[in-house]
């Protein structure tokens, strides 16, 4: 599978597709509205360049509606706002989904009183974006992974270590989640350390650790770290 579609134009949907394109993917990244992304001007909310700056300079990616890129993708990754998730899913439209991997990198942030965000209350604790997806589209096969770092660590493992520390994966399909460990191989994880935590109710977890992450990266002032799982023999 070559063709990737991108829901999502902000720097974890801009770091996906550039990696994506290094390795020969077609990509096509998602948006709600292509005109009004492309005259956009403003920087995002941690300061970065608009996303015209970084289509100009990346002219090898295309640029659609979510709808066009979910037609387009063969696989779909979810690089959205995890509270506008399911909306910017809905507009894809579920005939473009169902069938197909989902992996879904997002996390449910409520930034609704400042920073740090917390978690939204309908989607954790008890339920997850993870889950919400899967719920609201059932035939899709929805992979969470690769929710809990930073997004230059998502694509480059080996930036820190050698790759040496940890990345989760979940979903209720073994097949599905075979073929993103593979996509995730070619981005440098070793198999090692890529840990299965079971079926899609795990994203509860790797989402509810967020909070933490934030904290630590507030502590550290650097967003360039990751955890190790170490156990005893």
């Amino acid at each position: 599978m070559k063709k990737i579609a991108v829901m999502g134009t902000g720097g974890v949907g801009q770091a996906y597709a550039s990696r994506f394109i290094t390795l020969g993917y077609e990509v096509m990244m998602g948006t709600r509205n292509v005109k009004e992304k492309l005259a956009d001007t403003s920087r995002d909310a941690y300061g970065n360049p608009p996303f015209s700056e970084w289509y100009s300079a990346n002219r090898n990616v295309r640029l659609g509606t979510f709808q066009e890129a979910a037609l387009f993708g063969e696989i779909i990754l979810n690089a959205t706002m995890g509270a506008k998730s399911i909306g910017a899913l809905k507009m894809a439209d579920v005939k473009n989904l169902n069938g197909k991997i989902l992996i879904d990198v997002a996390n449910p942030l409520d930034f609704s009183k400042g920073m740090p965000p917390s978690l939204l209350p309908e989607l954790s604790n008890t339920n997850s974006l993870g889950e919400e997806i899967q719920k609201t589209f059932p035939d899709v096969k929805v992979v969470k992974t690769l929710n809990t770092m930073w997004n230059g660590l998502m694509v480059n493992p080996a930036m820190l270590d050698g790759g040496n520390h940890t990345s989760f994966i979940c979903g209720n399909s073994a097949e599905a989640k075979e073929k993103v460990k593979e996509i995730m191989k070619s981005f440098g994880w070793p198999e090692k350390e890529i840990l299965d935590l079971g079926d899609i109710s795990s994203a509860r977890g790797t989402e509810m650790y967020l909070p933490l992450w934030l904290r630590i990266f507030g502590a550290t002032g650097n967003g360039a770290f990751n955890i190790k799982v170490v156990s005893l023999k």
